[in-house]
Formats: C-alpha cells, structure tokens, sequence
C-alpha cells in the first residue's frame, strides 16, 4: 500500500470510526467499520490484508478521545455527518408497511412446526406479528401446526423451546393452540365439506392420480356419491385404510390453469403414531391446507403473513373458503431471510444432523445460526426483533446482516456492560500470548469499570512481576506501549520498562494502547466463537461475576460469562 492510499484509508477510518462511536455512545469497533469502508471505497479491498492494520491505531485514537472531543473532531471532518447525529427522526417511515383493513381488529398468528428448535429465521414471524400486535393493540396466537407425525415430525421438547424462544424475544402469545389437539375438528369439517359435494374419497396411486391431473382429466371416483365418499371417509377416520391406500380430495377445477390447485389432498394415512399421547390413536392427518385453513377461520385470524412460495396456499384454501361461505384474511407475502456469517448452513434438518453427528454440541452452540445459540452468547430478544423489523415484508430475498442485530444489541447492553481484559492465546486471534517482565511503574493498574461511568469506580489489577499481551500488540524493541489503566512502557531487554508520561503520547505520538493481564493471578478463560474455541487469561476480578453475567472484553469485544471458575472460566463471545 502506497503513502497516499494509506492516508486515504486513514482519513476514511477516522470519519467512520468517530461516527460509529458517537452514533452508539461506546468504543468504535474496527470489524464495524471495516465492512462499510470496503463497500464504500472498492480500491480498499484489493490490500484487504493491510487495511485492518491501518484502521486498527486509527481506532484506538478515536477510543481514548472524550465525547466532546470526537463531536469537535467529527465536526471538522464532516460536518453533515454529525447533523445527521443529531437530527430527530421524526417523520422516518416505519420499515414495516400498515397493515390493510384493520378496523375492526388485528389478530395474527404465528404458526411453527414444532419438529425443532428455532433457527435464526424463524425468528422473523414472531418478531414481525409481535411488533404489528403491538402497533395495533391486537392479539396474536401461537398455533402450533403438528399434523404430520411422519415427515415433519414433531420433537417434544420443541413445543417449549419455541414458547421459550417467543418469550426471549419479548412477545407473549394470546392464546396458544396445537392442532393434534384439534383433529376431531377437522373431521367435522370434512364432513360437511363431502356432504356438499366439495371433497371426495379417492384410492388413486399418486403418480397415476398426477398423470390425470397434470392433463387436466379427472379421476374415476371424483364423481361417486358423496354417500359413498361419506362411508369412505369414517372408514379412514377409524384407521381400516393403510398410508397410501386412500386420501380425500376437495373437488376444485380439474382443469384450472395451475394444475397445484387441481383437487389437493386434504386428508391421508398415516401409520407413524403422533410422539403426542393425546394425539397417538389418530391414523387420518389432515394436509397443512386444509388444517391451517381451518383454522385460520374459526381462530378469528384476520392477517396472514407466509412466504412468497405458498402463494398456492391461499389460493388452495380459498375453495374450502367458497364451499363454506368465509371471509378470508387478509395476506402479507414475503420473501426469504438469509443469515450472514455463519458456516452452518440456516436449515433445521442440517443442523440437526450437525448435531446427531458430534459437529455441533447441541441447539445453542455458538456456531449454530439459532435462536437458543444467540441468547447464550448474550444477545438481547429485541435486538433479534429490531433487525427482524428493519427487513421489511418486501416479496423479495433478504439478507440479513448479523452485523446489524449486533449493532442494535450494542446498543441495549452497552451502558450497563463492565469491561474487563483478556489476553487471548492463539495465534489466529491475537497473536498468541507473550509474557514481559515489568522494571518500574506501579504495583497494579487501575482501568475504569466503565469508560463513561466514572462513579462505578476502577478495577484493580495487580501486576506482581510479568504482564502478558497479545503478540500482535507486542512493540518493536524500543518502542513504546500504553498499558491500558496501567501506563506508558517501553519495550527493551525482552521487558516492558516504565516510562513516566501521560495519556497525550497517545494522541500526539502515535503510541498504542494495548490490553494486558497478570502473568500470575488470572483467570484462565475459554471464549467460544462462532468460528470455534480462543483461550486466553482473563483479568483476576472477572472472578467477582457470576454466570449469565455480561463483560466487555476490551479490544475484543462483548461476552456473556457461562461459567466462572479460577481453574477454567468460559465466556460466549456476542459481537465486538
């Protein structure tokens, strides 16, 4: 990188890193800055390799400032960006749309398939019909849509972890339904629908049965008397027909243009008994059409948001919805969410294969991309649902940048979140923990607890005889380090000897600010990442945390402790 495109990447580093710190009232994070500056600046990324090693001072510069100072700073350099800061926000349009027709009442619902835990994509319903609850003074109910004990079949202890999930994100349903419980229903449904002609029994092989229906033919039994369908139908219901044999089918337009819609199925067979007792001595499942159908009506559901590719559902139920003389709601498409930053793919049935297999240790593993993996790791529910909102209900794909729910996390635990060190001892993060005797200076170092809380008082940090750091922070020989809390030394004869200045060789000479622990007296520390397990040593007062308890390790980022143990503490690293 030449001279003029590494001040260019200066410039560019501080205006950014002044407007990220500001903007969230904490430490700017050089992972936070460094994604807009390359999408901003394309020339950046061919010397992506270098780039961080230039933000990174650029940063810690920014960091030791005050406010004021950066607001003066910011000011001088781009003055628009610091209105932009202080402009209210009145008058921004809501990233979710007004829902259509909602005099008379609002009530959605959230309907999961209780066969796992949630991923991270999962949590956009809840968080979406929560939030439109809550902007309207509505209801929402929790259905849960377990009528396929076969294909999707449902996990026990799922129906809890989800009810939990929809807790975390600070939503409580109004009413909460498993439709097991409801088949008896549907068979009264199906009954009145075959008695006015609108559904028929049919023992057609599938693929001969879509031979006929893809040309738009009707099948042999499509016109036997709703008697004999009738007589048929009970005859599934008491279990005489095995999987395969017969299904019922609503009469629609065998020759309709979409030949999806061309007499579905809305019951089958089935010989896997429900994992449900109450719903085990059941052998005929409704399909999800008919049943979320169904139910969606007599429910009192109003608005329905699904995926742009069920399309075909509303249209489906939209014949069962004639034959019985309903309204039917209101419907919202949308597109697909995808997650960033993850290595495991966002699929239920793979992560669970994951699992079965010893690649993940279970459903809140920090390298899983789920919902339980996100509260262990410290994220707050809303800042799930506040990056869920910024999506939209736009028909097209999404992405959604875990950036961006880190960013609003940030927000919600900074102020309240102590800070702490730790020296993290791997080369592939830090460099690898490298011990300096120190000559001189005082006995033990004094940071705050929070750099903008001054009367939460300073940690006290004993340096006995040897400090570690990271190796990437590690200076030259002769050349100078701030200890942060500690004080300014100066790397000579394989030791850190103390040098009596103040904080001003920061800002004025260029001086990096480095973490740092007791050689003796930490607390060795397991953070586990997305990307795997770091060791380090912490600082000895994390000691005086319990777990469940967030920190800030500075320089590397926020934590939730999950343990907290002298001989072995281990820490979910949330963002930085």
């Amino acid at each position: 990188m030449d001279e003029d495109l590494e001040a260019r990447v200066e410039a560019v580093a501080e205006e950014s890193a002044l407007y990220n710190a500001l903007k969230h009232g904490s430490d700017a994070q050089v992972d936070a800055i460094l994604g807009p500056m390359m999408g901003e600046h394309p020339d950046f990324r061919e010397h992506g390799g270098e780039v961080p090693g230039v933000v990174a001072p650029v940063v810690e510069r920014v960091n030791a400032m005050s406010e004021a100072e950066k607001r003066e700073r910011l000011a001088e350099l781009a003055p628009e960006r610091l209105e932009e800061l202080e402009s209210e926000d009145e008058g921004e349009e809501h990233p979710l749309p007004d829902l259509p027709n909602v005099e008379d009442g609002v009530r959605m619902r959230v309907a999961p398939n209780p066969n796992t835990p949630w991923h991270v994509g999962h949590a956009r319903m809840a968080a979406v019909v929560g939030t439109y609850k809550e902007r309207y003074g509505g209801e929402f109910v929790c259905r849960f849509d377990d009528t396929d004990p076969e294909t999707k079949r449902p996990d026990l202890d799922a129906y809890d972890a989800i009810l939990d999930a929809i807790d975390y994100l600070g939503f409580e349903p109004d009413e909460v339904v498993r439709a097991s419980d409801r088949v008896e229903t549907y068979y009264d449904h199906a009954r009145e629908l075959v008695e006015a002609g609108g559904a028929y029994t049919c023992e057609c092989p599938q693929e001969h049965f879509s031979e006929l229906k893809n040309s738009g033919r009707a099948c042999d039994h499509r016109d036997k008397p709703p008697e004999e369908s009738r007589e048929e139908f009970e005859a599934m219901v008491d279990g005489e027909y095995d999987s395969g044999e017969i299904v019922l089918r609503v009469r629609t337009d065998i020759e309709h243009k979409n030949p999806a819609l061309r007499d579905w199925v809305a019951f089958r067979m089935v010989d896997t008994p429900h994992p449900r007792e109450e719903a085990s001595e059941y052998r005929c499942w409704p399909m999800l059409d008919f049943q979320s159908g169904v139910d969606d009506h007599l429910l009192g559901v109003t608005h329905i948001i699904r995926g742009i590719d069920l399309q075909d559902s509303a249209k489906r139920q939209g014949f069962l919805y004639d034959y019985f003389g309903w309204e039917y709601p209101e419907v919202v498409h949308w597109g697909h969410v995808q997650v960033d930053e993850y290595d495991v793919p966002l699929s239920s049935s793979t992560i669970q294969e994951y699992i079965a297999e010893g690649r993940l240790d279970g459903w809140d593993d920090p390298r899983a991309p789920t919902v339980a993996s996100l509260r262990r790791r410290g994220i707050e529910g809303e800042a799930i649902v506040r990056a869920m909102v910024d999506l939209g209900t736009s028909t097209s794909n999404v992405d959604l940048a875990m950036s961006n729910v880190y960013a609003h996390n940030r927000e919600l635990i900074d102020d309240n979140t102590d800070r702490a060190f730790l020296v993290r001892d791997d080369p592939e993060a830090g460099g690898g923990a490298v011990e300096r005797q120190v000559l001189g200076g005082p006995a033990a170092g004094e940071p705050p607890v929070h750099p903008d809380h001054d009367e939460r008082g300073s940690r006290h940090i004993p340096v006995v005889d040897s400090v570690l750091v990271e190796g990437d922070d590690l200076p030259g020989h002769g050349e100078r380090a701030w200890l942060k809390g500690y004080g300014c030394v100066r790397h000579t004869r394989d030791a850190f000897e103390y040098v009596d200045a103040d904080i001003s060789v920061v800002r004025e000479e260029g001086v990096d600010v480095v973490h740092w622990v007791p050689a003796e007296a930490n607390v060795p520390t397991r953070m586990r990442t997305t990307e795997g397990d770091v060791s380090g040593f912490a600082e000895p007062g994390v000691l005086e945390y319990g777990a469940g308890d967030r920190l800030q390790f500075e320089r590397v980022g926020f934590v939730r402790l999950d343990e907290v143990d002298g001989e072995g503490t281990v820490a979910y690293y949330a963002h930085p």
